[in-house]
Order: C-alpha cells, then sequence, then structure tokens
C-alpha cells in the first residue's frame, strides 16, 4: 500500500509534499506501480497559465516536486517549510538506487550522443546500473516509431526524457502506456550536465537560489522565458493574501499496476 501524499495547490496546479521523495518512488517502482512525476518551477507554472494541455498534464501527474526555489517561495507564503528538491537531484538518487538493483534504466533526449555519453558516465559512477538503452531528441517519423518498439520491447522501469518543457511532458503523456508500470520523468537538461557538456550552478549560486542566473549565463537564449519569474513572484504574493488556503489532505492515486 502506498501512501497518498499531501497534495498544496501552486496557481491551481498541484504540488505534492512528502518527506522522502525518493523512498516513495522506489515503493512504487518495486510494486510496479506506473508514475510520471512532473519537476514544478515557477517557469513551467506559467507556461500552464496559457497552455491548456500542459496544465491537464501537470494536474494529472502522479507526482509533482518543487523543483524550483519560486515555487519553494511561494510555500514558505503559507507556512510550508520544503526543500527545493531539483529533477536532476532526484534523477540521480533514483539511478543510484538503480545501480544497487535490477532495474531497467532507458535516456532519451539530448542533441545526438548526449544520451549515449550520460549513459556512459553513470555507468562509470554504478558499474552494475543496467541501463538498457539510450536514444537522442532529434528523431522523427520512422524512428520514432522505432523507439517506441523498443520501449515496448526492453520495458525499461526508469525512463528519463530530456527534451526540455513542455516537450518532455507531452511527450510522456503521449507514451506512457508502452511501459505501464515505469516511472517516467522529464528531466530537461540532466543528460547534458551528466555527458559532460554542460555544467551546474557552483553550490554557493544554488544554495542561494540563484541557479537560474547561472543557467541564463550558460544558455543567454533563455531571456525571454525567464521573464516568467518576476510574474510569478507577482501572482505568488497577490495569490496569498486574495484566496483561501489551498492545501487539501490527500488525492486519490493508483494503488496498484495499471491494467
Amino acid at each position: 500500500m502506498v501512501e497518498a501524499p499531501q497534495k498544496f495547490s501552486i496557481l491551481g496546479l498541484p504540488i505534492h509534499l512528502i518527506d522522502d521523495y525518493v523512498g516513495w518512488l522506489t515503493t512504487r517502482l518495486q510494486s510496479g506501480i506506473g508514475t510520471h512525476v512532473v519537476t514544478l518551477n515557477a517557469e513551467m507554472t506559467m507556461l500552464c497559465e496559457t497552455d491548456e494541455t500542459l496544465r491537464a498534464i501537470v494536474s494529472q501527474a502522479d507526482l509533482t516536486i518543487p523543483d524550483g526555489s519560486g515555487i519553494v517561495f511561494y510555500l514558505r507564503l503559507y507556512g510550508k517549510k520544503i526543500r527545493r528538491l531539483p529533477g536532476i537531484e532526484l534523477a540521480e538518487a533514483l539511478l543510484k538506487k538503480a545501480g544497487q538493483g535490477k532495474e531497467r534504466v532507458f535516456f532519451y533526449g539530448g542533441a545526438p550522443g548526449v544520451a549515449q555519453a550520460a549513459a556512459q558516465a553513470i555507468r562509470t559512477q554504478h558499474n552494475a546500473i543496467n541501463i538498457v538503452g539510450t536514444q537522442h531528441g532529434f528523431i522523427k517519423g520512422a524512428e520514432i516509431e522505432e523507439l517506441q518498439k523498443s520501449l515496448i520491447a526492453l520495458q525499461p522501469q526508469l525512463i528519463f526524457v530530456g527534451l526540455g518543457v513542455p516537450r518532455q511532458e507531452l511527450w510522456i503523456a503521449e507514451n506512457r502506456s508502452l511501459c505501464p508500470q515505469a516511472t517516467w520523468i522529464g528531466v530537461g537538461g540532466s543528460l547534458d550536465i551528466w555527458s559532460g557538456i554542460k555544467f551546474r550552478a557552483p553550490a554557493i549560486m544554488a544554495n542561494n537560489h540563484l541557479e537560474w542566473l547561472y543557467r541564463l549565463y550558460q544558455e543567454p537564449w533563455r531571456w525571454r522565458r525567464m521573464l516568467a519569474l518576476p510574474v510569478f513572484v507577482y501572482k505568488a504574493i497577490a495569490h496569498r493574501f486574495t484566496q483561501t488556503n489551498p492545501l487539501n489532505a490527500s488525492f486519490p492515486i493508483n494503488e496498484a499496476p495499471p491494467k
């Protein structure tokens, strides 16, 4: 029996409050319960304001974690002190667990060669890990069909999709039925970091909620998307003083593997 997590509303989107996200996911994984994990940040939240399809997918996700500092800020406005959990750290914790067991792992996304290089780097850290396949994100047509056939045949249990928001969330929602007992996570640029072509922000920046600034330094083309951050802060503060407490004790959750 997997305990249903507490759900809190972030501008109408769910965030799940759990003391041990890795333990909760590991239990579901070992029980064969399919899970879609969304790593929610301020940028994605604001994108959901205009993208109804993405909003529906995030709202229906089995687990939504506080990936961004903006989400932690929002929760603190309501007295909820929860630690930020970047998606890459959740993914690495699950990979470490997988390296101790027999879970089958698959990487999809990034430029040609990136997923393969990321897999090789992870194998050097966890010798026993079972990465059953990789595929870069620049495929279409028949190549996508081949990827889908591979997923059906391999039935990986941990699938990391690095296509960027919202493409990775849309792809997972459309394809998770191929591996109904798998844990699917959109990991954005994590494959780039694992492969060594990009780097995470220094700890001093990450610990002071400035990881977004370092990312902007590495990817200056993102500046337009970053404009969503001050809008999110404004909406968070306005929402705090005009809305009722957005806390629900629990919500329905699948307790058995999908048929």
